[in-house]
């Protein structure tokens, strides 16, 4: 597999993975947070909320992959974004105390993926620059 291939297909991962997942914060609210179903209707208005703008996330890495070449940038800011999220789930951790485990599930693949994010961001370009698409072949 071509190092642009495993870009795109990290690109279109998370754009799913993010549409789902803020769409079923909005449909679902607090039952979908482990740990979370009697939070109330403050924490159930803020996450459906907080969904809206996961969806549009997951909107924006989708926006990313139909771009041809996938641009660096892009994959860059929406990285650090992710990473972002991943320090306030540190900081919660260090003021708050340990979530349920499926948090720290995610805060471990929240701090994992952004290194080979960040590492791949512009290998499709590198791959149009050298001729070579992202479905790895020759253009015609």
């Amino acid at each position: 597999m071509t190092r642009a291939k495993a870009l795109r297909g990290l690109v279109l991962t998370m754009g799913y993975a993010c549409l789902a997942i803020g769409l079923g914060h909005v449909l679902l609210g607090n039952a979908v947070v482990p740990g979370a179903e009697d939070a109330g209707p403050t924490m159930d208005s803020l996450g459906r909320f907080l969904g809206a703008i996961f969806a549009g996330y997951g909107l924006a890495w989708l926006l990313a992959a139909r771009r041809s070449p996938i641009p660096a940038s892009a994959v860059r800011w929406l990285t650090a974004v992710f990473l972002l999220g991943a320090v306030g789930r540190l900081l919660s951790l260090a003021s708050e105390g340990r979530p349920h485990v499926f948090q720290l599930v995610l805060t471990g693949i929240e701090l994992a993926l952004p290194p080979l994010l960040f590492l791949l961001a512009d290998a499709d370009e590198k791959a149009a620059r050298a001729g070579v698409r992202a479905t790895g072949t020759a253009p015609v």
